[in-house]
């Protein structure tokens, strides 16, 4: 019966790994990566928000930047790159813009930000842009200038970012988490790269809540239910899938602590942005987790006579806790809102990947136990069989 369930288990491993490898990979993308047709740019930077990348040449006689900058887009948007000579906000940014009309032609142009809520008008910069143009390819808006630093140092403060569009016309760009990251400052000279002083200081904690739930009650706890539903139908895997189930769903429960006590730091530090379901679906968990510990170490003999009711217990109060962290989890990332969803979609991946796993070893169970209880029937009729040939079974023993 091991070798029957050999395949099968292999098969589980190997499609969590590749979930865990796409998880971990879903943003591989550097800027060294891409390459220009008609262009060479001696330096690059990743800008760590909103799929953003910087390319350049530094003439450092002249104090001349030729750079271009790649934004990718999953929708008809405008975008901008900008220097802000005064601060490191956007007010005061002399920014370089640019989108697709309505017609598909692209435009360009430079506009000085003078306040919250300016709509990115044309206007000339504090500094001189001898020459600015744009273009699409691949889902990314790529602006080419050049321009004359101000100044006497090649560092700048930098502020980059995306909005949409009515017709052609720049809405105000949205205050996602992602948006309000994307300011820092750059060395044209060195390369260098730093985030700027206005970061907000919780992200880090943020992305670290958000891992720490993904993994543990998000990929985890499914993973244990599913090593409890089907490596114990394997009579040889006895009592070793018992133990794996408890080391996975003990595993998730330890981590998803910490990530719930993350969450609840996170929260208590916000006195303006409350999200009260988020919150209150990570209170159940932790409630109905705790319980599911506790628990187990009430958990009767198999002869009990209440061991049945136990294990209804176990098994609604386990399965609510698997449908519950998969809804939360994907309220997460509508808060956090991780750049273009690749990780909301590597995460979709790993589900996926587990529920098929699922179906199929539900199926080879099925057969499992049908095929154990046919050559089950067939013993037994055959022992019966035997008995009543023999002179002793039926009524030739009450003669």
């Amino acid at each position: 019966m091991a070798t029957m369930f050999k395949k099968p288990l292999i098969g589980l491993l190997l499609v969590v790994s590749a979930s865990f490898s796409l998880f971990l990979s879903a943003s591989a993308q550097t800027c060294r990566s891409t390459t220009f047709a008609n262009r060479i740019y001696s330096a690059c930077n990743d800008l760590p928000v909103l799929n953003s990348f910087l390319h350049w040449n530094y003439e450092a006689s002249n104090r001349t930047v030729s750079l271009a900058y790649r934004h990718r887009i999953s929708s008809r948007k405008w975008v901008a790159w900008a220097i802000n000579p005064t601060g490191r906000g956007m007010i005061g940014a002399q920014a370089l813009v640019a989108f697709q009309q309505s017609d598909g032609s692209m435009t360009a142009y430079t506009s000085p930000i003078s306040g919250y809520g300016t709509q990115l008008q044309r206007g000339n910069l504090s500094f001189e842009v001898p020459d600015i143009t744009a273009e699409t390819m691949n889902n990314e808006i790529i602006v080419y200038a050049t321009l004359r630093l101000p100044g006497n140092s090649a560092s700048v403060n930098q502020v980059w970012q995306e909005g949409a569009l009515s017709g052609n016309s720049p809405q105000i760009h949205e205050m996602n988490p992602a948006n309000r990251q994307a300011t820092g400052t750059i060395d044209f000279q060195s390369g260098q790269s730093a985030g700027s002083g206005n970061t907000d200081p919780r992200l880090k904690r943020k992305n670290v809540h958000g891992v720490l739930n993904a993994v543990s009650w998000g990929i985890l706890m499914p993973l244990g239910a599913i090593i409890a539903r089907y490596l114990k139908v394997a009579k040889s895997t006895d009592p070793a899938w018992f133990y794996l189930h408890v080391a996975c769903q003990s595993s998730a429960y330890a981590i998803g602590v910490a990530g719930w006590a993350t969450g609840l730091k996170l929260g208590s530090d916000s006195t303006t942005l409350k999200y009260s379901t988020h919150r209150n679906i990570g209170i159940t968990l932790f409630v109905l987790g705790t319980l599911q510990v506790f628990a187990l170490l009430l958990r009767p003999k198999p002869d009990n006579k209440y061991r049945f009711y136990w294990n209804i217990y176990h098994h609604v109060t386990g399965y609510t806790v698997i449908i519950l962290s998969v809804v939360n989890i994907f309220k997460g990332f509508d808060i956090l809102q991780p750049e273009e969803g690749k990780w909301k979609r590597a995460y979709i991946g790993v589900i996926a990947a587990l529920a098929v796993v699922a179906v199929l070893l539900e199926a080879f169970t099925w057969m499992v136990v049908l095929k154990r209880k046919k050559e089950e029937a067939k013993s037994h009729h055959g022992v019966n069989g035997m008995n009543g040939g023999n002179g002793y079974g039926g009524r030739t023993q009450h003669v």
